[in-house]
């Protein structure tokens, strides 16, 4: 089971989350048909995604992240809520795979090295709160903690890895680490925190030889006195539903809700995030528009 957590220091100086997805990567994969450098950008979003939307303080928050680069990947999507689940896609599943010298997924080319990173986060209390910034690498981790420090001004490190079985091309491990400086912090906290983080292995490194999410954090945080703050599950989530979609259509002109009818007298939807599909009849798109107005 794919669990979230988020500890601080008893300092109130630093906090840190570790999430692992690996079950939900593999369910993004499987509904996706993803190719592997697809499989790692979408994976390593769903790991931020989960994490940043574990920071929401609203029960009902959502955080929408997005990546659109100049490379063949396409825009990679995703949306958390505040109790870390998560859903996503990519604009191209069959995004063609490269890999660096030392045999990892050459992310950076597939996403492009020119491009933004969108988050908006929506608290349910009015207005959202949107913000775009530069790609930084196209690695992604480097583009999150990018993010923080110019569009929110909090120093922050982030980590994301997603592990393949080289054979069959199966996610194995996934999951990802995010630590940030509070107010506040001293000198002497900044100087400990880098020395650790410039010891950190790779996140699938530290869950292959067996680590859990605690140990990962207390590990980035080595020399603090370590409080956890909340630990939970969390889950690949889709909220699509027929009503959803109905929902959809009412907010339609009724010319644009008809010519959603094809030559078969249907309308087909498709959810992007599940590949679930809905079917209303001729006469069900009638009967929305008939009882709107």
């Amino acid at each position: 089971m794919d669990k979230i957590i988020r500890c601080i220091t008893s300092d109130g100086a630093v906090m840190a989350a570790a999430v692992d997805v690996s079950d939900i990567v593999f369910t993004a994969q499987s509904l996706h048909k993803t190719s592997p450098v697809a499989t790692a950008a979408l994976g390593r979003m769903l790991a931020a995604g989960s994490m940043m939307g574990a920071n929401l303080k609203q029960s009902k928050a959502k955080i929408n992240l997005s990546i659109k680069g100049n490379g063949p990947l396409g825009t990679v999507f995703v949306v958390g809520d505040s109790n870390g689940n998560v859903r996503g896609y990519v604009g191209n599943n069959d995004c063609p795979t490269e890999y660096y010298d030392n045999g990892k997924l050459n992310v950076a080319k597939a996403v492009g090295k020119e491009g933004t990173l969108g988050v908006i986060r929506d608290y349910g209390l009015g207005e959202p709160y949107i913000g775009q910034v530069p790609i930084v690498s196209g690695e992604i981790a480097e583009d999150i903690a990018g993010y923080f420090a110019t569009s929110e001004q909090i120093p922050t490190v982030c980590a994301l890895g997603v592990l393949l079985d080289k054979e069959d091309g199966k996610v194995l491990l996934a999951g990802g680490l995010l630590i940030q400086l509070l107010p506040g912090a001293f000198e002497d906290t900044i100087e400990k925190l880098e020395k650790n983080i410039a010891e950190l292995e790779p996140v699938t490194t530290m869950f292959a030889k067996g680590m859990s999410i605690l140990d990962i954090c207390k590990t980035a945080l080595k020399g603090f006195e370590v409080e956890v703050l909340d630990e939970m599950p969390v889950n690949y989530v889709c909220s699509c539903s027929r009503q959803v979609i109905e929902n959809y259509f009412r907010g339609l002109p009724d010319d644009e809700i008809r010519a959603c009818v094809n030559e078969n007298g249907v309308a087909e939807v498709k959810c992007q995030f599940c590949n679930k599909e809905y079917i209303f009849t001729k006469d069900e798109i009638e009967a929305i528009i008939k009882e709107r107005s």
